[in-house]
């Protein structure tokens, strides 16, 4: 079992689950049960699934784990800029919260080759 409070993977997703809720709240209130709802569960699902594999007994478990948090972080980049197409954000809102996905994105992947 990992102290998954000590993985920079879960303290980035924790970052990412606070400012998906920041950006979240500019959408328009249509979008309360759609796309403010998908984000959001994106965002959740990222470190928690972090932490959950971290509870199991071996790296395959870990692994699989590792798997959804990404899937999460690929669901949530193309959330944002499906949200930027339709004309909710501009591109400059959403710069940061870009990088840090990507960012995730890199190190979910290189840890998973690590194990």
């Amino acid at each position: 079992m990992r102290n998954f409070r000590n993985l920079e993977i879960w303290q980035l997703g924790m970052d990412l689950w606070v400012m998906n809720y920041q950006l979240t709240e500019k959408l328009p209130s249509s979008e309360q049960f759609g796309l403010r709802y998908q984000l959001r569960k994106c965002g959740v699902s990222i470190p928690s699934n972090i932490a959950e594999g971290c509870s199991r007994s071996s790296n395959k478990e870990l692994k699989r784990f590792l798997e959804i948090a990404l899937g999460s972080a690929f669901e949530m980049e193309t959330q944002f800029l499906g949200a930027e197409r339709i004309g909710y954000y501009d591109p400059s809102e959403l710069e940061e919260i870009l990088e840090l996905i990507n960012k995730e994105q890199r190190k979910i992947n290189r840890f998973m080759s690590s194990l």
